[in-house]
């Protein structure tokens, strides 16, 4: 009786067939997209998830985090800690209340800075969930100059400027450009279809950008990713980097970018 033929080996399946993600992170960069970021809670917020999209683990010199907020949650107590703190509200309605001023309503859109120290608290009050873009870092203190004071507002109602001079292409600064006692901007970008950077930029700012609406692409490193709306990038500093948006409409992303420091050497 002949011998049995050798079994063939078992078929392999290819890479991304069962656990794909568009995610990838490297030491320069990484691009993060919402599929995928797990839940984490933390003794300070109680009926509040929070999702981190950068944190110095993943070499980044600040942490911005995304805040899913119940009605009814929020805060647990004031906060006060020694970073900074910046707010978004991606969604739905929130409290703000820095110091000892009363608290201030942010709706989609508002939004707020707290100083370094500064006791703050942040709940939802409606019967609607809420999220709202956090991020925070550590105050760099600049000699004879004191720390921002608190600040709370509406892109809405913030001007739209073009000190490019490019077509089609607009910045909201949702804090003061150039008072030298930040350490950090805040800008919305905006694009309408077909504009884009003239040139691959390469600088010393770091970035965490927050897709807001629309889609592009945006080149990191030595590689293009198509982006879209809640989609997080961190760029590190001398990260090669341009957007080139691609949807129908406008495009349009929060951009953090540490500012009006000297190198740390």
């Amino acid at each position: 009786m002949p011998p049995h033929p050798p079994s063939a080996p078992p078929a392999r399946l290819p890479p991304g067939a069962i656990g794909h993600n568009r995610g990838i992170v490297r030491p320069n960069f990484a691009f993060i997209p919402p599929e995928g970021v797990l839940k984490s809670r933390l003794p300070a917020w109680q009926g509040t998830v929070a999702r981190f999209l950068a944190a110095p683990a993943l070499g980044a010199g600040f942490a911005q985090f995304m805040l899913e907020i119940e009605p009814g949650g929020g805060s647990a107590q004031a906060i006060c800690v020694a970073p900074q703190h910046f707010f978004y509200a991606i969604e739905g309605t929130v409290e703000i209340g820095i110091g000892s001023s009363d608290p201030v309503p942010l709706a989609a859109g508002g939004f707020a800075y707290v100083p370094p120290d500064t006791r703050f608290t942040l709940r939802n009050r409606t019967p609607a969930a809420a999220r709202v873009l956090a991020l925070k870092k550590r105050y760099e203190v600049a000699e004879a100059l004191p720390p921002p004071d608190p600040i709370t507002g509406q892109h809405q109602s913030m001007p739209m400027t073009n000190h490019t001079g490019l077509e089609g292409r607009g910045f909201k600064h949702l804090l003061p450009f150039g008072d030298m006692r930040f350490d950090f901007e805040m800008n919305m970008m905006f694009f309408e279809p077909g504009v884009y950077f003239p040139a691959v930029e390469t600088h010393i700012m770091e970035h965490g950008l927050f897709m807001l609406e629309g889609q592009g692409l945006y080149f990191l490193s030595e590689t293009w990713h198509e982006i879209w709306a809640e989609d997080f990038i961190w760029m590190g500093a001398f990260c090669p980097q341009q957007f080139y948006p691609t949807g129908a409409g406008q495009s349009a992303y929060l951009l953090y970018k540490n500012v009006n420091r000297d190198v740390a050497l």
